[in-house]
């Protein structure tokens, strides 16, 4: 999404460690027209198929996710990452380990709202190792429910977690994928379009 890439070339942030921050407009600050965009670009790549809930991992993810929810007119389903008097015991949990944080959190879902009937279209805003989406689709699986796909904001495509996502057989859309990051320039380079599949 060329869009997404010139914004990232504009307001991104290398970090030591190929950490790019993004969060002046897609992490912590919303641009809401751009989200928008990206909700768009990921409802063209998942219309055909009967999506019946969106789902994503608190909190990143979820200003995304909400707009993609509306695209499908499904319900939004977040994982909680701390249990609250309100989350009752009859729940799915998982370990999902955070490269950008360098930690791991047990993640929680109800399982009141995650039944055997879901489609399921997993969101995130990056994707790098691939832990947290594949703590998403281990929640899946526990709750019998069907993985229709995942949309990604960002792929970091020089780190694991896309390339096994695609071994593994499962439709991924990654909105822009960064195959190369020089942090003495701050150079950032994008996968060309006919090469992301």
């Amino acid at each position: 999404m060329i869009a997404l890439e010139e914004r990232i070339q504009a307001d991104g942030k290398i970090l030591p460690g190929n950490v790019v921050a993004i969060d002046n407009f897609l992490n912590h600050q919303i641009d809401i027209a751009l989200c928008r965009q990206m909700a768009d670009e990921i409802y063209e790549a998942f219309k055909d198929k009967p999506i019946s809930k969106i789902l994503t991992i608190e909190a990143s993810g979820i200003a995304m996710a909400t707009l993609v929810a509306r695209r499908f007119n499904a319900p939004l389903l977040f994982a909680k990452k701390t249990k609250s008097t309100n989350l009752h015991h009859d729940i799915y949990e998982t370990n999902v380990a955070s490269y950008t944080h360098g930690d791991s959190n047990r993640v929680f879902v109800s399982k009141k709202y995650l039944p055997s009937s879901d489609v399921v279209l997993i969101i995130d805003d990056f994707l790098a190792m691939g832990e947290a989406t594949r703590g998403l689709i281990n929640i899946c699986e526990q709750a019998g429910a069907t993985l229709a796909g995942i949309g990604v904001a960002v792929e970091k495509g020089f780190q694991p977690g896309g390339a096994y996502l695609r071994e593994q057989g499962y439709p991924l859309k990654s909105l822009a994928i960064i195959d190369a990051i020089d942090e003495a320039s701050g150079k950032i380079t994008f996968r060309k379009e006919e090469e992301k599949a």
